[in-house]
């Protein structure tokens, strides 16, 4: 397997991301981008995608973000998806459609040599709060935008505002240790909740005009197929499955059952819906 050359303080994450982690995103392609195409929804509107415009994709994953954006910006633009997964790049190219103005490159993209002043807009769901030293990776994607460019992200708000993920840790919690707290700073899904450090991040790259929107979602994590589903989107991918890592087949069966306890009381028919929050980040370049 390829592994992208990147940012030294970045190792980390493309170990990852090119591991088990990774892999398991990949296996999960088609029901993710389900449960959160709400996200996907709300990010592209607000982004004001053009025909004809020049977009990266940063962090892109398995492509639905890249995909949609090219469908907006049309046979006479061109999208760029960037990511350090190699498995989920490769299911990125798998799914893409063949007429699609799309590329991409597994890359770092703190340190990917961008083409200077090429591109009208950045965007990214969810892929931008694992950067070690974030103002660095923000001022080398800068130089990719015009000087009319823009900027459009989503990021989780706090861990409290995002029960979807939460509520079946705090189940898993009743049979494992807690992760260890991550530091305000520290790469990882919550580390752009704070309003005060995204704006500190993106002025000191040289960004201005940044906006930041509060959105509340619903996201069904059964994805319509009923509790046992939503139970096992819990246990493959997210915080549950990290805090369940190296446990025993005993305390893993207790741990389900304790999360099909937690979501029992959400049930809708075969839908599982869970609060969920994000930030919608707007700046221009």
């Amino acid at each position: 397997m390829d592994i992208p050359a990147g940012h030294q303080q970045n190792a980390d994450q493309i170990a990852y991301w090119n591991g088990p982690a990774g892999q398991r995103w990949t296996d999960r392609q088609a029901a993710q981008d389900i449960v959160l195409a709400p996200v996907s929804e709300i990010l592209i509107d607000r982004a004001k995608v053009r025909a004809g415009e020049r977009i990266v994709d940063i962090g892109c994953g398995c492509g639905a973000t890249t995909i949609a954006l090219a469908q907006r910006t049309g046979p006479t633009g061109h999208v760029l998806g960037i990511d350090i997964s190699a498995p989920m790049l490769a299911r990125a190219r798998q799914i893409a459609p063949p007429d699609l103005p799309v590329d991409f490159v597994l890359a770092d993209a703190t340190v990917y040599p961008f083409d200077p002043a090429s591109f009208d807009l950045l965007v990214s769901r969810f892929g931008v709060m694992f950067f070690a030293e974030p103002a660095l990776s923000f001022a080398n994607m800068r130089k990719a935008l015009r000087p009319s460019g823009r900027l459009a992200f989503a990021c989780w708000r706090e861990p409290r505002h995002n029960p979807w993920m939460m509520a079946p840790l705090q189940a898993v919690y009743k049979h494992v240790p807690k992760l260890p707290q991550q530091g305000p700073e520290d790469p990882g899904p919550f580390a752009f909740a704070s309003e005060q450090r995204v704006t500190r991040i993106l002025s000191e790259a040289g960004f201005s005009d940044i906006a930041m929107e509060p959105c509340n979602l619903s996201l069904d994590i059964a994805i319509g197929r009923g509790l046992d589903a939503a139970v096992e989107s819990a246990l493959e991918i997210g915080p549950s499955n990290r805090a369940l890592e190296g446990q025993s087949a005993k305390v893993r069966t207790a741990a389900k059952k304790s999360i099909r306890e937690a979501l029992a009381p959400f049930v809708q028919g075969q839908t599982v819906p869970l609060g969920g929050s994000i930030w919608i980040v707007t700046a221009s370049a």
